[in-house]
């Protein structure tokens, strides 16, 4: 073998003075076959990176060499070989434009064998050093994969802000095919996009693989509102698909979700994003298909007292059964609370004054159950409030802005005006039918 290896090296380096980049190639091919066929993985290594640091090696050579030892990698059965051999080939292709692609790869294996092992942390911390993103050549759908990856690992990890930090790193947007995407297309830098690696899932795979993963990191926050829009998403790419089986788990999902987002904004919502949400799903004609969970948001929406009990006995086995939503007990918690919030906001529509331990009443609490509630919602700026303890007594009238007592007080001096005008009008007539003459007094 060393002597077929040696013959080649001779003849490879004849045809690299040349600049003859077809016998160049085809003599580092060989030279890898013979390894290969001897199976003398230690050979195949020390030949790699002679290959490849030769001197005025060709470009085309050194990647043509590196994917061929790239195929040879699956073929190896000792795990700590096959680990010296990507680390090999990490090392010939680093800081290697041209073949930063197999490098990616590369360590897109490796961090699978680590996590594999159960070394997350270290298998996420392989895979997050990759810029992928910056890659000109590598196929939409792959550079996607890869950085999705990187935020799955990053979420096992429970390093939730470097998750989200990667996470945007891809667009909505991206999800939509555009000419000029595929293989053999010029892409940006001017470079050909490469196709895809082997077992890279379609673009309609990974959307719903993205959102997936933005709904574990939201429900991490307990950001009930961005979990629906992702549910929202998923929804609408299942709606397409007309099936049925999997868009109505879905549609749950979101109703769900929107009743445990606050109906009043906060920091991790606007009330306007979340009622555009309501209003478009129960506009839909396809949750008519599930009555319950239609009856379930009209039940928030109308401007009706909800008591909890009568909620728990309609609504407690879906709760059960929903582990995937209320799972947490805090969920549950949540949920409660969402009822209460709905209860105070429906008493502030129509009462302006009314006494604490009536209102204690109505929301089923004790007072100062009561009171802690209104005055979260009074520092949530959803609702205006003052509590007379001593007497007894909460006021929950609106005082009107300046704008608003304006246009209250122009529209009661019109009002004025016209009894007046039309008062002068109703003595003339008297005067002229009473043929009595109106003096004006000096």
């Amino acid at each position: 073998m060393s002597q077929a290896i040696e013959g080649l090296l001779n003849l490879e380096k004849s045809s690299r003075l040349a600049e003859d980049v077809t016998a160049t190639k085809a003599c580092c091919s060989a030279i890898l076959d013979v390894c290969y066929a001897a199976r003398d993985w230690r050979a195949l290594e020390e030949n790699v990176l002679l290959l490849t640091k030769r001197r005025s090696q060709l470009k085309q050579a050194i990647q043509a060499t590196v994917r061929q030892a790239m195929s040879y990698i699956d073929s190896v059965e000792d795990k700590d070989t096959r680990v010296s051999l990507i680390k090999t080939l990490q090392a010939v292709t680093e800081g290697k434009i041209f073949v930063e692609i197999e490098r990616a790869r590369l360590t897109k294996r490796l961090a699978t064998i680590k996590e594999a092992e159960g070394n997350v942390d270290e298998a996420a911390d392989i895979l997050q050093e990759v810029p992928v993103e910056t890659f000109g050549a590598m196929a939409k759908t792959e550079k996607i994969a890869f950085i999705l990856e990187q935020v799955r690992l990053c979420l096992d990890k429970k390093d939730f802000v470097r998750a989200q930090i990667l996470s945007r790193k891809v667009s909505p947007r991206a999800f939509v095919e555009r000419k000029g995407e595929g293989q053999g297309e010029i892409g940006i830098e001017g470079t050909a996009i490469e196709e895809a690696d082997k077992g890279t899932p379609p673009l309609a795979d990974l959307k719903l693989r993205y959102y997936e993963l933005l709904i574990r990191y939201y429900g991490h926050l307990n950001n009930y509102l961005e979990v629906t829009r992702c549910y929202r998403a998923i929804y609408e790419v299942h709606v397409a698909s007309e099936d049925a089986d999997k868009w109505k788990p879905v549609l749950q999902h979101v109703c769900w979700y929107l009743v445990l987002s606050p109906a009043y904004s906060t920091p991790q919502g606007s009330s306007s994003d979340r009622t555009t949400l309501l209003t478009a799903t129960q506009q839909d004609k396809k949750l008519g298909e599930l009555p319950e969970y239609k009856a379930l948001l009209a039940t928030f929406t109308n401007t009706e007292i909800i008591r909890w009990t009568a909620f728990e006995a309609q609504y407690g086995a879906e709760v059960a059964a929903f582990g995937s939503v209320f799972a947490d007990p805090k969920r549950v918690e949540d949920l409660k609370l969402r009822v209460i919030e709905h209860n105070v906001l429906v008493a502030a529509k129509y009462y302006s004054r009314m006494r604490t331990s009536r209102l204690a009443t109505i929301l089923s609490l004790t007072p100062e159950q009561m009171e802690k509630h209104v005055s979260e919602l009074v520092v949530a700026k959803a609702i205006r409030a003052k509590i007379d303890r001593p007497a007894g007594v909460i006021s929950l009238a609106q005082p009107q802005s300046p704008e608003e007592q304006l246009n209250s007080w122009a529209g009661n001096i019109a009002r004025l005006l016209e009894l007046v005008d039309k008062s002068c009008q109703l003595i003339e007539k008297e005067a002229m039918v009473h043929k009595v003459a109106l003096s004006s007094s000096a």
